[in-house]
């Protein structure tokens, strides 16, 4: 398994026969070198969105065009950009499963909002959405934008996740401190990686914090844009 992180919350995930590019919002994307776009794009199956906010689905339609590829999520954001730009979709809700290429994704619950941009204001975009990647061994929590929620100890429970992708920069999801909370009290991870941080002054910099409140045998994989993570 391969997973590379495109800044912000965007990963690709390299697992089974899917490589997956989630989240992908590179266009304006201060992390994100527009130099290395067809890299990041290069071989693509599926995009998997959690939620509509344009920091998360900025490219999805232009990504999902230009390769040719399903648009994967919530079904009321997915059904609408059927309809209204044509592109591939696939729809879903919490609780569902999918198989995309062999891996396993399940939608799970998140507390954030989701809309996208309308010319007379935000539009509702469905429920955000975190997910659940099973395939080669390893079952992924991408937590998507979020709060620490009492739905993390049941979703622990059934899933029983190794990986842990945690939104942790602060303002807009969990802070470092909360994430690291979230993950000791609800989880049994092997492995940590923050997103949604160091994009904007705003956001956390680093995870020192969330690094000193995991417990000692979770290895905490600060990313770093277009290198690999092998797992």
């Amino acid at each position: 398994m391969k997973i590379i992180w495109l800044g912000h919350s965007g990963f690709r995930i390299e697992i089974e026969q899917a490589v997956l590019l989630v989240d992908p919002w590179l266009t304006g994307n201060p992390m994100f070198p527009d130099s290395r776009r067809a890299e990041a794009l290069t071989g693509a199956t599926h995009v998997l969105l959690t939620h509509g906010h344009g920091d998360h689905a900025g490219d999805a339609l232009a990504i999902s065009k230009q390769l040719d590829v399903p648009l994967v999520g919530s079904f009321d954001m997915i059904s609408f950009w059927e309809g209204d730009a044509g592109i591939k979709g696939l729809g879903f809700n919490k609780g569902g499963t999918v198989d995309l290429g062999g891996a396993q994704v399940t939608m799970v619950n998140a507390s954030h909002s989701s809309s996208i941009q309308g010319a007379q204001g935000p539009i509702y975009a469905g429920g955000e959405a975190g997910y659940m990647i099973a395939g080669e061994g390893h079952v992924i929590y991408l937590s998507g934008d979020t709060d620490i929620m009492a739905d993390m100890g049941w979703m622990a429970e059934y899933h029983q996740p190794d990986i842990g992708i945690l939104s942790a920069g602060g303002h807009f999801t969990m802070d470092m401190a909360r994430a690291a909370y979230a993950a000791r009290k609800y989880f049994a991870f092997r492995t940590v990686i923050p997103c949604h941080y160091r994009t904007f002054p705003i956001l956390a910099q680093d995870a020192s914090v969330l690094k000193a409140g995991l417990p000692p045998n979770v290895e905490l994989i600060e990313p770093e844009v277009l290198v690999p993570i092998m797992l």
